[in-house]
């Protein structure tokens, strides 16, 4: 049996930011989260074509019960928040960054979840 491997990040919508700070922090999400996969996961992901998708959340609170789910179903994530540094205060929770995990597994969680 063959498994899709997929990354997911999840970003929040309520923040009033650039769309670079918000590209910045996609990007820190990303490769926060592959570099905690295994390096064979990790090597078949890229192998597959490294498939990802970001997606969005309206706030703080819909990201938190995301994560929860995340924590009861023991799948690993990076949460990324920012330093504080031009346009966001600092520890502000931006995105969260899952995978690259069996799509499958992730998609009962994010599933629901409409594209950034």
């Amino acid at each position: 049996m063959v498994f899709v491997l997929k990354q997911v990040i999840i970003v929040r919508k309520d923040l009033k930011w650039g769309k670079g700070k918000l590209a910045t922090h996609v990007a820190h999400a990303s490769l926060e989260s592959a570099l905690q996969v295994e390096r064979e996961k990790l090597e078949k992901w890229r192998e597959m074509g490294a498939k990802k998708v970001v997606l969005k959340v309206k706030d703080l609170e819909e990201l938190k019960k995301i994560e929860k789910k995340l924590k009861e179903n023991k799948i690993p994530y990076v949460k990324i928040s920012d330093a504080g540094l031009t346009q966001l205060k600092k520890g502000t929770i931006t995105c969260i960054g899952i995978g690259p995990i069996e799509e499958k597994k992730i998609d009962k969680i994010t599933g629901k979840l409409k594209l950034l």
